[in-house]
């Protein structure tokens, strides 16, 4: 029963067409990926649409965020990210040392070190962000919502597309780990210490030591935020065993108590 909902059938996960990015070049130099979300100067009037929306999700999403000035000045999340992006349009234009050297003040100063190359979308918040490692190539779509101790890294020290690609509005729970060039869908939920290899549809919720998809609903705005409510599927598969357990321990007592020559008959009528 377990089987058939990991990760690790692709009937039961399939590859996101819409989600598959070129391979991009080297770790080694410092061109532009061909990734699907554009790279915007953080100087430009965009970049500063991009900056407003950094900022304006953070009092959406997290009910402790009082006034404008104490996000601007404690939230870390939103320095990494102010941080990242210019290093990031650096890093575009084929600009040596200062991309990393950026990186790494963030890494210093936030706690949450991004690789100059990752690709981040609009409205990415980072909450308490402390451990957070976030590779060169992955890819973060907008609105997605990350916690500390999130790690989007590669698997081994090959070239290329080696982390992975979260789409839109995806939940990583605190100390979750997605790992590889894998596509996690839009709306996808990765509860808290979960470990994904393999690639995940749209609308799914995922937890465990590997990742399994326990369930694929469309996650409404409502209930966006609502990760730690998710479903204990090896629970309710444990009690059903117990409660079976239980049923035949009856059966067997009941058996028991039957005289002997009845339960000759019984066997003798069964086998007839």
């Amino acid at each position: 029963m377990l089987q058939s909902i990991t990760l690790g059938g692709s009937q039961k996960c399939g590859t996101r067409g819409e989600l598959n990015t070129p391979t991009p070049n080297s770790s080694h130099d410092y061109s532009p990926s061909p990734f699907p979300i554009p790279v915007t100067n953080p100087f430009s009037f965009t970049g500063l649409r991009v900056f407003q929306t950094d900022f304006q999700i953070i009092f959406e999403r997290d009910p402790a965020a009082r006034n404008p000035l104490e996000v601007l000045c404690c939230y870390s999340g939103l320095h990494a990210l102010i941080l990242h992006r210019v290093a990031h349009w650096l890093y575009s234009q084929r600009i040596p040392f200062f991309p990393r050297f950026l990186s790494h003040l963030g890494r210093f100063l936030t706690g949450i070190e991004i690789h100059p190359g990752a690709t981040i979308g609009q409205g990415v918040f980072i909450d308490h962000g402390m451990g957070v490692v976030i590779g060169e190539t992955a890819i973060i779509g907008d609105y997605c919502l990350i916690y500390q101790n999130v790690t989007l890294g590669g698997t081994g020290k090959e070239s290329g597309k080696r982390h992975p690609t979260l789409g839109k509005n995806v939940v990583v729970g605190a100390g979750a780990k997605v790992l590889g060039n894998i596509q996690i869908g839009d709306r996808v939920r990765i509860g808290a210490g979960s470990i994904v290899l393999r690639d995940v549809p749209d609308d799914c919720t995922v937890v465990g030591i590997p990742g399994r998809i326990i369930s694929r609903t469309n996650t409404s705005r409502g209930d966006f935020l609502e990760h730690g409510k998710l479903p204990d599927v090896e629970g309710k598969l444990i009690r059903t065993l117990l409660d079976r357990i239980d049923q035949l321990e009856k059966q067997i007592q009941q058996i028991q108590k039957l005289p002997l020559s009845r339960c000759e008959n019984d066997t003798y009528s069964s086998q007839s």
